[in-house]
């Protein structure tokens, strides 16, 4: 089940066929991970290393984030309503 998730993820923001690792594609994928470590977060407040995870992975998503603005605005816009990070 998780692995066929990831496999749409991946071919849902792939820029072309064999793209697996574009900054699209590892937001994506990051956006996943962020979203199960705050579901479970909620069931689990005091796991503190799951906290520092989902720390790092934000850190993580949100450098790609800023690289993608720098070298496409509209792309950078795009991602982030596809992926429901902006309002």
């Amino acid at each position: 089940m998780q692995a066929a998730s990831k496999a749409q993820s991946i071919k849902e923001f792939a820029r072309h066929e064999k793209d697996t690792g574009s900054p699209d594609v590892q937001v994506a994928l990051l956006t996943r991970r962020i979203n199960h470590l705050t579901e479970h977060l909620k069931a689990n407040a005091k796991d503190f290393s799951s906290r520092r995870g989902l720390l790092m992975l934000v850190g993580k998503r949100r450098r790609l984030l800023d690289y993608v603005g720098r070298i496409d605005n509209d792309r950078y816009s795009a991602l982030a309503k596809k992926l429901g990070l902006r309002k």
